[in-house]
């Protein structure tokens, strides 16, 4: 990996736990608990489409963690929370991206919406009751809009500035 993009890439990784932090600790909380827009999913989308799947995994990797080690919460349910959520997130984006017939902004709601489904199907399997099911419906109500709203930031992005950013190497 050259050395412009490598910069780049942690530029972008640090825009994006900074998107993050800043959703936790200033925008004020959604009405269900655990619920944010997922802001830092703006920049896995551009990473996505401008470096592609694996630089795209590891910046989601990269930032839960770092923000979880940030939070003080490295140990805490919360990480697997945000982990299982950004991944099951990371393979459905990828899967509809590689179907070729989506935009940006559909790859951001179906990314959406799966960090909600896996999110959900981690916590009932970490407390061990089915009764969370009932939680998602509220979930997706809110994922759908925040999908969208990521996905359009993300996608006049990548129209714009996307070449710039994009490096070989």
């Amino acid at each position: 990996m050259n050395t412009k993009r490598l910069v780049t890439l942690s530029i972008l990784l640090s825009m994006s736990i900074t998107l993050n932090l800043v959703e936790i600790f200033f925008l004020p909380p959604t009405q269900i608990p655990g619920v944010k827009f997922g802001l830092a999913n703006i920049v896995t989308l551009i990473i996505l489409y401008t470096y592609g799947e694996k630089d795209a995994f590891t910046l989601v990797i990269l930032r839960i963690f770092l923000v979880a080690l940030i939070r003080g919460t490295l140990f805490a349910p919360t990480l697997g929370l945000s982990l299982f959520g950004g991944i099951v997130a990371y393979i459905v984006m990828v899967v509809i991206k590689n179907m070729k017939i989506f935009s940006p902004i559909s790859v951001s709601v179906m990314g959406s919406l799966g960090h909600s489904v896996g999110q959900i199907a981690f916590a009932i399997f970490l407390l061990n009751t089915a009764n969370l099911i009932y939680y998602l419906p509220f979930i997706i109500a809110l994922s759908i809009p925040a999908g969208l709203f990521t996905g359009v930031v993300a996608s006049n992005f990548i129209n714009k500035y996307g070449n710039l950013i994009k490096q070989k190497g």
